[in-house]
């Protein structure tokens, strides 16, 4: 059986912890790996590495770290199809979806290819008589990143992209449910040119974490996962001293207004809700139709799309989406969906029967639809990150608004609407973080920056973009004059002004 190690200065490594995790292959349920929990004196190891590979690192100028970047880029699309397969038999992603986390992170590479032009400082001649100012961007050092497994590629990409790219050194902690994909990227930077040390991974649980939030030299650290633990992660980082952005939770609302078309509305709610089983921070979880016609209107179409969703294996072409990640976590939605039941919503389509024939010890699980959700139930309240849609219908745009403003989380929201006046209001109003119009999952490009308001970010600096940058430089500023000769005869004791 296959036993993953680490990713330390250069090399993978064999755990010494003596513990493991379970790897599984989530479409027959089998344990398919072992994974190595790496203890506080491993993580120790890789903080080493990057701190011994950083002064050169940081020295080599961002053209050079540039080229890097262009080479990684190209390798990672070379070996595309090969990550593909290592997510998605791991994950349980179908191969396009997992072509996708791939190509999304890949973006994040692009942009950070133009670090030359991103690092540049400002310049200001003759700011005095003869003084003139400058700034300048310089790394933060060893910085760290603590990836989720529903994004094994993409978000550690998101990361150490930017960082690396902007003169820092790197220390991946990827989920412990897929960990192959990062390994293999750290074997293709070092490929393209990274110097031992620049990338590490290592494995681990809670123990690892708390070693990178509690390492003297790790300037910065990076992590999207739930709430709970961001929250945990961000006070307990900058209780440390560390700079820190912690992306959290969501329950992402999908605000359908009377005039808009229904049948883009159902496609967009179809692929949105369900792809991926529903795990992806940015699915549309809730969908608001604004009048109980409309609702009644959008259960009709809603309901035999879901009911004909095809759930088959990672690699069946035709899937609309394959297994959930574990068996754990397969467990966890269904408890979501007895409570839903509970609470008293609708249930218009149970996946809760669904099993795979010829695979019914994989970790598949049927869409499902709730209708007349309401706001004090707990399964509206809180994340479930399974392939389960629920509808909370509103009686006018006032209330529509308020769903997804009042909520705890605030990280993506979408209006489906033909009203240029209303969706420019609503994109002002609406307290979220990330916002689209007529497009179900707002997740920005990587030129711009991703992150969520309230629960959803612990974190004064977003992700990648211009945000990624500032977050993994801090700035010094330089006020220079050069005197042409002579010593002045009396010392000044009044603190230098323009006037």
């Amino acid at each position: 059986m296959k036993e993953f190690g680490h990713f330390i200065g250069g090399d993978q490594v064999q755990g010494t912890s003596g513990r493991f995790g379970d790897v599984f292959n989530p479409a027959t349920g089998e344990v398919q790996a072992k994974v190595a929990f790496a203890s506080r004196a491993e993580v120790r190891k890789a903080v080493e590495a990057a701190l011994k590979a950083l002064p050169g690192w940081a020295a080599t100028n961002p053209q050079r770290r540039a080229r890097v970047m262009f080479n990684f880029k190209a390798l990672v699309e070379k070996n595309m199809d090969q990550l593909a397969h290592l997510l998605s038999s791991e994950h349980g992603k179908v191969l396009a979806d997992s072509r996708g986390d791939v190509q999304r992170g890949i973006e994040v590479i692009e942009f950070a290819c133009g670090i030359p032009h991103l690092m540049k400082g400002e310049y200001t001649e003759g700011a005095g008589p003869g003084i003139d100012i400058y700034s300048m961007r310089q790394p933060l050092g060893v910085v760290a990143g603590i990836t989720p497994f529903n994004f094994p590629a993409m978000i550690p990409m998101w990361m150490f992209g930017v960082a690396i790219a902007c003169g820092n050194t790197f220390v991946c902690k990827p989920s412990e449910k897929d960990p192959s994909v990062p390994m293999r990227l750290a074997e293709l930077m070092m490929e393209a040119g990274a110097p031992a040390g620049v990338l590490n991974v290592v494995n681990g649980d809670k123990e690892a974490v708390d070693a990178i939030l509690e390492d003297p030299d790790i300037q910065a650290v990076s992590f999207v996962g739930s709430s709970a633990v961001a929250e945990y992660v961000y006070s307990r980082g900058t209780a440390h001293g560390k700079r820190v952005q912690a992306m959290g939770g969501a329950k992402n609302h999908a605000i359908i207004m009377p005039d808009a078309d229904l049948d883009q509305v159902t496609n967009e709610l179809i692929g949105a809700g369900y792809g991926s089983a529903g795990e992806r921070c940015m699915a549309i979880s809730v969908a608001v139709p604004v009048t109980d016609k409309l609702a009644d209107a959008l259960v009709e179409r809603l309901k035999p799309r879901v009911e004909s969703l095809k759930v088959s294996t990672p690699t069946d072409p035709e899937a609309a989406y394959g297994p959930m990640v574990t068996a754990a976590h397969r467990q966890k939605v269904l408890d979501y969906i007895d409570l839903g039941v509970k609470e008293g919503a609708e249930l218009v389509v149970d996946g809760r029967g669904f099993k795979m024939q010829g695979y019914e010890n994989g970790f598949y699980l049927g869409g499902s639809l709730f209708d007349r959700v309401t706001p004090e139930m707990k399964t509206y309240q809180d994340e479930i990150f399974g392939p389960v849609l629920q509808i909370a219908r509103a009686d006018d745009f006032d209330e529509a608004i308020a769903l997804p403003s009042t909520h705890q989380y605030g990280n993506g929201v979408a209006i489906f609407t033909r009203d240029g006046d209303a969706a420019r209001e609503f994109a002002s109003k609406v307290k979220v973080g990330m916002v689209g119009v007529n497009i179900p999952i707002p997740v920005p490009l990587a030129y711009h920056t991703f992150g969520g308001w309230k629960r959803s970010a612990f974190a004064d600096v977003n992700v990648h973009g211009p945000e990624g940058v500032r977050f993994y430089t801090r700035i010094k500023t330089v006020t220079q004059r050069w005197p042409k000769g002579g010593v002045r005869e009396h010392p000044d004791f009044v603190i230098p002004t323009m006037k």
